[in-house]
C-alpha cells in the first residue's frame, strides 16, 4: 500500500492543490491580515519638525508602536505636539489611511486606539479632540457594552478589518495622534 510519507504528500497535495498555497491569502484573524494587500499610505504632513507624520484629512498623524492604555497614549499626544490628541476618524477615506498607516507600521498586530469614547454609560461617544462625531464605522454587533463601564474606549481592527469595536480602557495598545496641520503652520510651510 502506501507508506505514510507518501500519504502526507498526497493529503497536502488535495488541501493545496497545484502548490500555490503560500500565495493564498489568509483571512484577518485578531489583530494580522494579509500585508501584501495593495494599500495607498497618506502623504508625508509638510509642517515643519512633523515631516515624519501624515496628512489625514485636516490632520497631520503619527502611528506609535509602544502599547499604552487609552488614558496614558492620550497624555503622550498630548505631550508631543501642539494641540495633539488620539485621532479622530471623520469619512471612510480618513479610516481607510489610518488603515494603511498601521498596515505598513506593525503588520502583525493591526490593533490601536481611537481617540474616542463612550461618555458616562450614556451610549454616546465623543472625539478627545472635541470635534463632531460625523463617521462612524462598527464591526457587527458593537459597540456591544454600551451603559457600561466595562468597555468604554473605541479601537480599530479587532475582528474585522477596519472596523471599529468598543474595548477595555485599561488594555495596553498602540495608538495614533494627530493635530489639526494649520494650528501650526509656519508662513510659507505648506
Amino acid at each position: 500500500m502506501f507508506k505514510s510519507g507518501s500519504m502526507s504528500v498526497l493529503l497536502m497535495m488535495l488541501l493545496f492543490g497545484s502548490g500555490s498555497f503560500l500565495s493564498m491569502e489568509r483571512g484577518f484573524v485578531a489583530g494580522r491580515t494579509n500585508v501584501t494587500e495593495w494599500c495607498t499610505m497618506p502623504k508625508p504632513c509638510n509642517v515643519y519638525g512633523f515631516t515624519n507624520w501624515y496628512k489625514v484629512g485636516s490632520y497631520c498623524v503619527k502611528y506609535f508602536r509602544r502599547p499604552r492604555n487609552f488614558t496614558d497614549a492620550e497624555y503622550n499626544c498630548r505631550t508631543t505636539a501642539p494641540g495633539a490628541h488620539m485621532v479622530s476618524v471623520h469619512s471612510k477615506t480618513d479610516n481607510y489611511f489610518l488603515l494603511c498607516m498601521v498596515k505598513k507600521f506593525s503588520p502583525n498586530n493591526l490593533r490601536f486606539w481611537l481617540g474616542a469614547f463612550e461618555f458616562f454609560k450614556s451610549g454616546q461617544f465623543l472625539w478627545l479632540d472635541g470635534s463632531f462625531w460625523d463617521f462612524q464605522i462598527w464591526t457587527r454587533g458593537e459597540p456591544n457594552h454600551m451603559y457600561t463601564s466595562s468597555e468604554e474606549c473605541v479601537e480599530m481592527n479587532w475582528k474585522e478589518t477596519g472596523k471599529w469595536n468598543d474595548h477595555s480602557c485599561h488594555v495596553r495598545k498602540s495608538y495614533m495622534c494627530a493635530f489639526e496641520w494649520n494650528t501650526i503652520l509656519k508662513p510659507g510651510s505648506e
